[in-house]
């Protein structure tokens, strides 16, 4: 296997944008209320049940530290606590917990700065890593006056074309080189030992790959149709489809009903045939690998392409907010990096680990 024909460190330049011209340029993250995300639960909880589902107001801290203060403050074990998601600290998050209703008498007692309990209720389940529909995320662009109409007209372009579904760089860790040590991983050649981290930087090289794959696809004209091969996701039900007649499916693709799927190598997911898997064999020569590399993970089917909702602009005095929800999963900073045409966060944050994959700021 032949290694380093591509660079495995997240460098936005090398992935192709959607929209064409300047960006609005801009500051983000001046202050972290400059970045709000507020998840969008999966479904309504009932108001009874074992489970007590708690509302999280947090600034300054990541998902997993206030897991520990609660553990620590109410006698918990981490595995009582349930979370649909890991949320940075770079921001100002709202998010669901979970906690065995015992503890509802106690919680009151907990007091973490920075962290405020906005609201509480019962259900009967668990909550599960995943178990949301969306993120709401409303950002200020500082030191952009006068470009909200760019920001629109890109905006309004994503609206009706979608946007690219690139891994953001927080999944690739501080300075973008998660995924050079979990080559390092893949290839038997890491020292570290802790099962969970390993597994999560394997993640990063699989996004790597699935990153390169859509910017190919973007490049050759195939970002809002289909190919020969192509597995392709209905936006209404979530159902996949092998793609046998790409001529016939590509309307559908144009419409915005289905979207075309990009491999996350492993040993239970088939790579792509046909001419959808010649172009993803190009984007694993891109860095040397094989399929086979990644049979210790267990793979999985990412959408090319997600659609904004409930998208808008306001302007601002030194810039402007822009607002909208994105299905979880997917990284505002793809919509950002549209809008700005700049180097999006790259190299500025760092995701902490979670097994699933839907860390940082999804």
């Amino acid at each position: 296997m032949v290694v380093g024909i591509v660079s495995l460190v997240f460098d936005w330049s090398a992935l192709r944008p959607l929209t064409a011209g300047t960006g609005t340029a801009g500051e983000l993250r001046r202050h972290a209320a400059d970045f709000r995300v507020q998840e969008v639960p999966a479904y309504a909880l009932s108001g009874q049940g074992e489970f007590l589902f708690v509302e999280l107001e947090k600034t300054g801290h990541t998902t997993s530290h206030v897991l520990r203060e609660l553990t620590a403050q109410l006698g918990l074990r981490e595995r009582d606590i349930g979370v649909a998601g890991l949320k940075d600290r770079h921001a100002v998050t709202t998010q669901w917990l979970s906690l065995p209703a015992k503890v509802e008498d106690r919680l009151g007692q907990f007091a973490l700065d920075g962290v405020s309990v906005l609201q509480t209720t019962r259900h009967t389940n668990k909550l599960g890593m995943g178990h949301l529909r969306a993120n709401r995320f409303v950002v200020r662009v500082r030191g952009a006056s006068g470009q909200g109409n760019l920001a629109r007209e890109v905006l309004d372009s994503l609206g009706r074309q979608g946007v690219p579904n690139y891994f953001g760089p927080q999944r690739f860790g501080l300075g973008g080189l998660n995924a050079e040590e979990g080559l390092r991983v893949l290839r038997g050649e890491s020292r570290l030992r802790d099962p969970r981290v390993r597994r999560f930087l394997t993640t990063s090289v699989q996004s790597m790959i699935f990153n390169s794959f859509l910017s190919l696809r973007l490049e050759r004209g195939v970002f809002d149709s289909l190919l020969g091969g192509d597995m392709a996701k209905k936006h209404d039900t979530g159902g996949v489809f092998l793609v046998e007649d790409a001529a016939q499916e590509s309307p559908r693709a144009a419409r915005g009903e289905v979207s075309a799927t990009g491999t996350l190598f492993g040993r239970k997911v088939r790579p792509l045939q046909r001419e959808a898997g010649e172009l993803e064999r190009e984007a694993l020569a891109q860095f040397g690998l094989s399929p086979e590399v990644f049979s210790s993970r267990k793979g999985d089917r990412r959408l090319t392409r997600v659609f904004l909702e409930e998208a808008g602009v306001t302007d601002e005095e030194d810039g402007f907010s822009v607002a909208f929800t994105l299905p979880r999963g997917s990284f505002a900073t793809s919509v950002l990096r549209e809008i700005m045409k700049t180097d999006v966060d790259a190299a500025a944050l760092s995701e902490e680990p979670d097994e699933t994959g839907t860390g940082g700021e999804e």
